[in-house]
Order: C-alpha cells, then sequence, then structure tokens
C-alpha cells in the first residue's frame, strides 16, 4: 500500500510518499517566507498555487512511481489557514477523482503525532505538541486523543516568533532566540502563567516585549525561553503523573529548541518515562506526516467525501481514531 499526502496548512506545501510499512519514498516540500511581519495567508496560498503542481510532480519523480501506483490521497483537512488548507483540499481532490483514487482528509496535529511515533518508535506516548499556532499536552485515550492541557491563547511558535519581529529577527524567529538566550546570563522576572493545566502566554508576550527597553536583548530571551518552557514542564508533568505514561514525545516546530529539549527530558526522567524528539526533518510541517496518518486511516477504512469542507478550526480530540 502506498500513500502520498499533501500538507499545505500554513507556509508549507509538503508533497510526501509511504508504504505501509514507513518507508519514506518521497518528501518535498516548498516553504513561503514573508519578507516582513508574520504569514499573509493569501499570499502563501497563491504560492501554493503557483508551485504546488510542480512539488507534486517532483515528490511522484523522487519516488520513482505514477499516480497509478499510489492506492491513496491523503491531505490536511485543518486546522490551518483557510486559503491553504483549501489549496491542498483542491489539489488532493483533483487527484482524487482525475485517478479515481480514495481521499482521506487528515488531522494536522495528528498527523504530527503519528510521525513521531513511527519515527521514535513509541506506541502509546504523552504527547507534548509545539507548534506556531499550537501548544497542547495530548495523550490517547477511549477512541481519540485527548487534550489534558493546551493554551488558551496564543501557541508557543507565535509567541517567539512575534516577539522576534519586535526585536528584528525574521520568520521563524525561535532558531535566533535560542542562540540569543544561550549568551543571556541574568534571569528577568516575567509572566508565569498557567491556570489548571492550561497555559497562557499573552501576558508573557507583553511583558517580554516590555523587557528589551530596559534589559539587553540576550538577557530577555534567556528569561522568555526559561518561563515558557517551565510552564509547558509544568502541565505536561501534570498530564505524565495524571496518566502513567510511560512514554513523552515532543513533537512540533519548536522541538527543535535544544533548552525545551533538556526541560523535557528531565520530566520524563523524574517520572521513569523514555523521552524521544521527533526528527528535526519532521517537526516541521511537512507532507510525510500527512501521507503516513491517511495511510493509517485508509488501512483502517477511514476515507473522506471528495464534497467534504476544509475545517480550519479542527481539534485534535475531535477526530476518531480508528486505526487505534
Amino acid at each position: 500500500m502506498i500513500v502520498l499526502g499533501i500538507e499545505s496548512t500554513a507556509h508549507t506545501f509538503g508533497v510526501g510518499i509511504v508504504d505501509e510499512k514507513g518507508n519514506i519514498l518521497a518528501d518535498e516540500r516548498i516553504q513561503y517566507r514573508p519578507q516582513e511581519g508574520g504569514i499573509r495567508p493569501r499570499e502563501s496560498a497563491q504560492m501554493m498555487s503557483e508551485r504546488g503542481a510542480f512539488v507534486i510532480s517532483s515528490a511522484l519523480k523522487s519516488a520513482g512511481l505514477t499516480m497509478d501506483d499510489i492506492d491513496a490521497v491523503a491531505f490536511a483537512i485543518g486546522p490551518g489557514l483557510g486559503p491553504c488548507l483549501r489549496t491542498g483540499a483542491i489539489a488532493a481532490r483533483f487527484l482524487a477523482l482525475r485517478y479515481s483514487k480514495p481521499l482521506v482528509g487528515v488531522n494536522h496535529c495528528i498527523a504530527h503525532i503519528e510521525i513521531g511515533k513511527l519515527s521514535c518508535g513509541f506506541d502509546d506516548p504523552l504527547v507534548v505538541y509545539l507548534s506556531g499556532a499550537n501548544t497542547q499536552i495530548i495523550a490517547y485515550a477511549g477512541g481519540r486523543y485527548r487534550i489534558f492541557g493546551e493554551t488558551l491563547d496564543i501557541g508557543l511558535g507565535n509567541l517567539l516568533d512575534s516577539w522576534g519581529r519586535v526585536v528584528g529577527i525574521p520568520f521563524p524567529a525561535g532558531p535566533k532566540i535560542e542562540e540569543l538566550a544561550r549568551r543571556g546570563s541574568r534571569f528577568i522576572p516575567l509572566p508565569y502563567t498557567v491556570k489548571g493545566s492550561d497555559l497562557a502566554f499573552s501576558g508573557l508576550y507583553t511583558a517580554a516585549v516590555r523587557a528589551v527597553e530596559k534589559y539587553p536583548v540576550e538577557d530577555v530571551a534567556f528569561s522568555l525561553q526559561e518561563v515558557a518552557f517551565s510552564m509547558v514542564a509544568e502541565v505536561a508533568e501534570r498530564a505524565l503523573a495524571h496518566t502513567e505514561k510511560k512514554e513523552l514525545l515532543l513533537v512540533g516546530g519548536v522541538a527543535a529548541n535544544k533548552r525545551l529539549q533538556e526541560i523535557m527530558h528531565a520530566v520524563a526522567e523524574q517520572h521513569g518515562a523514555r523521552f524521544a524528539v521527533v526528527p528535526m526533518k519532521y517537526a516541521a510541517d511537512n507532507g510525510v506526516m500527512i501521507a503516513w496518518t491517511g495511510l493509517l486511516m485508509y488501512k483502517h477504512g477511514c476515507t473522506t467525501d471528495p464534497a467534504e469542507p476544509i475545517n480550519p478550526k479542527f481539534r485534535t480530540d475531535a477526530a476518531d481514531v480508528c486505526w487505534l
């Protein structure tokens, strides 16, 4: 069984091809990078529309396959930015209808989990999912992936990117902030907002913006990371103690941060859990994760009607997990 997957939730148009043994046959992607400011959904969607066909053909060529060899076409149906999701959905629907292939709509957040499990050899982890728009602590229970804690406002990645723009760091700001933080030596008190099992970053962002008027940017970057990551760690530790999972998996674009990895590793050790980070190649948005999750769904009889609309607000805990 071979599945082609299309990712198009925000800034990346990715096409992945995988087989049922988990072999990655192709991984092609292009990324929209705004000249200034944050992502402009219509500009990103326009880039995808103009170059998407090339990425699809490149993936097929890289895999040495044609559409006749593909058993199903998967795509990110949500959550994400509407114009971007629609572009990927149109491409997937065209391929499915043109070549008479089943169509599989995949939850983008769950795809991050499944590619992490595949890559790290995990079976039933507590997942710390941190990306631009999403910050969620997730575990499987009762037929669905349940959210045991999440952001109440902005995602951790958006916090970093937004603060980065203020201090002149282009998108994506995370790697540069990590570099600045390593040079910081003074901790500056910033708002720490954990509410039960949820957290909020907007107050931290505002305080960090004001702090750069008084303190060196390196010290603010250091303090921003320490506070934000500690908040996530508290919620993750509470969920790990509650669920008693024996695996802790870090996924999403922010997972690349080495300091974050250190903190999460310490949390796992305290609870006797194995710890792993999704390989950096698959931490950011990519088509492989859509293809693999789509394959799991299709293999267990889950398909999507071509008339089904995209769902920009598709929650992780709203998706039926038919393959577990």
